[in-house]
């Protein structure tokens, strides 16, 4: 699981090294602004029991121009780095975005890069879980748990706010 969070840190723009600037919990997620991160990062890691044990790892960044969402699942197994997929992006209550472009960055992790918009973050902020509907592809869609989102986005732009 550490391998998938580290893995997701360093496909949200993250460069490699344990230094912490800031770092915090909320739930199981941590937020966190690195020394050598340009911006801060909610991270949730977690075994599914009804889904084979596997892992799912989501990180969460953002500025004023843009949302990043990495998602890693290890029941994945893209072929082609760098493939640009699909998929309708929602909540459980609401769409986000239909046909939103997700790049294939290794076999078990996708990014999805948005222009920033604040109702993006208020429907994320509102979640209980996140769902990819990849176009024609039933097998790989996915629903990930995000219990406490709103506290863990709050904390996020919190740390974001006062990032040095």
């Amino acid at each position: 699981m550490k391998g998938f969070l580290l893995a997701a840190g360093l496909l949200a723009g993250v460069v490699g090294g344990p230094a912490l600037a800031q770092q915090s919990k909320v739930g199981d997620w941590t937020i966190e602004k690195r020394t050598q991160d340009t911006h801060c990062n909610a991270s949730r890691g977690y075994k599914d029991k009804e889904d084979e044990n596997r892992d799912y790892v989501i990180v969460i960044t953002y500025s004023d121009k843009a949302i990043v969402i990495v998602m890693i699942y290890d029941g994945w197994e893209w072929d082609k780095v760098g493939e640009i997929l699909r998929a309708d992006f929602s909540t459980d209550d609401a769409d986000i975005m239909k046909k939103a472009k997700w790049e294939v960055m290794d076999k078990t992790t996708v990014r999805g890069i948005f222009e920033f918009d604040q109702s993006i973050m208020d429907r994320l902020s509102k979640a209980k879980r996140l769902a990819l509907d990849f176009e024609d592809d039933d097998d790989d869609s996915i629903e990930m748990q995000v219990p406490r989102a709103g506290e863990a986005l709050a904390a996020l732009k919190f740390c974001e706010e006062n990032r040095k």
